[in-house]
């Protein structure tokens, strides 16, 4: 009985139908992941954690993913849905992709409604909103604003950690740089800067940390903050591109994905959110 007090290091739960959360980690993917996804997937198959069978509800994308070290469970679904979601990704005719991927991503948006906001959703709904704003400004395979720094030598590429709540700046470069620096603080005053190295190159990060958004409402706010920011940014290294990015936002206006949300605020949710994290993998609510 002793021996048995012990955690087994490992997850046991069936996982076929859940909604579960994943990140860089499980798939190694460009740091912020890829424009098309959402980071919240249906677990098709998930007899083991360690190689769970699922589709992003962003992309409508099948990943092959290890959940066995960290798993965050935000909903199951019915059989008959998981039954229509496989058909779907079995049909190949006309049209089959695009009326998967609708489908996909009003299931995501139930599954947050469902939910709320909180703790558990918060990296989700930074997420979408954060991808949104990489549409308007920088649209390209990455969920990341690429600005091309004074005299065209380099990039510096700004994504998002969703759980940090953190902007994430990667200049290519092992020496710290002033003017970014500068640039960086009239653009998030509100926000605490921190400089890092790393890579086997030694290449120096920005980490913006952002303040906790605790309601949906202060999400919705704060994103609002880091457009604003990262077109100052555009406005003061490229400001042709800036004016072109402007015209086409005045024209055809922001992106507003999260405007279709209705989120219920911390403590009025009623749905049980089970987490495993860390080695052990054990389920707690």
């Amino acid at each position: 009985p002793e021996a048995m007090a012990d955690v087994p290091g490992t997850c046991e739960l069936p996982l076929t139908r859940a909604v579960v959360q994943y990140r860089d980690a499980h798939e190694r993917k460009a740091h912020g992941g890829r424009i098309q996804d959402i980071g919240l997937g249906l677990v098709l198959e998930g007899r083991y954690a360690s190689l769970a069978r699922v589709v992003d509800l962003g992309s409508a994308q099948e990943k092959s993913l290890n959940l066995s070290s960290e798993l965050v469970i935000l909903d199951w679904i019915y059989e008959p849905t998981l039954d229509h979601v496989r058909a779907l990704l079995e049909t190949r005719t006309e049209g089959a992709r695009e009326r998967l991927s609708r489908y996909c991503f009003d299931l995501a948006l139930r599954v947050l409604d469902r939910v709320g906001y909180g703790p558990l959703t918060r990296p989700t709904i930074l997420r979408i909103g954060f991808r949104d704003l990489c549409r308007d400004l920088d649209l390209h395979e990455g969920t990341a604003v690429r600005i091309l720094m004074e005299g065209g030598e380099r990039v510096v590429r700004i994504h998002m950690d969703y759980d940090a709540v953190a902007l994430v700046a990667r200049t290519g470069i092992s020496r710290s740089d002033p003017t970014l620096e500068e640039a960086l603080r009239e653009a998030f005053s509100m926000a605490d800067l921190r400089r890092s190295s790393s890579g086997p190159t030694g290449s120096v990060t920005y980490e913006v940390r952002l303040p906790l958004p605790v309601t949906s409402g202060e999400a919705r706010a704060l994103l609002e903050r880091v457009r604003f920011g990262l077109g100052h940014l555009l406005a003061r290294f490229e400001p042709d591109r800036y004016e072109a990015v402007e015209g086409v936002l005045k024209t055809f206006g922001a992106r507003e994905t999260l405007a279709r949300l209705r989120l219920r605020d911390p403590g009025s949710a009623s749905v049980t959110l089970h987490r495993a994290s860390g080695s052990g993998g054990a389920a707690v609510h």
